[in-house]
């Protein structure tokens, strides 16, 4: 090959191990971001989960059962 294809073969080369590194990195980024938005979906599951049961029980003392239901 002449010198200028060599250069410009070199130059993509180098372009594309570039790339390649870009990609590997952001692919590990974007795996961990997989894994917080599970791990806080979990959570707010595990919270919305407790909220519900707090509202729940809420409701029961301050609902009055009606005289004929107290034993």
């Amino acid at each position: 090959m002449d010198e200028p294809t060599t250069s410009r073969l070199d130059s993509l080369e180098t372009h594309l191990a570039h790339l390649e590194r870009q990609y590997d990195e952001l692919n590990e980024v974007v795996v961990q971001q997989a894994r917080e938005l599970s791990r806080l979906r979990m959570q707010m599951q595990r919270v919305s989960s407790s909220v519900e049961g707090m509202e729940m029980d809420r409701i029961k003392a301050t609902n009055a059962k009606p005289p004929h239901a107290v034993i």
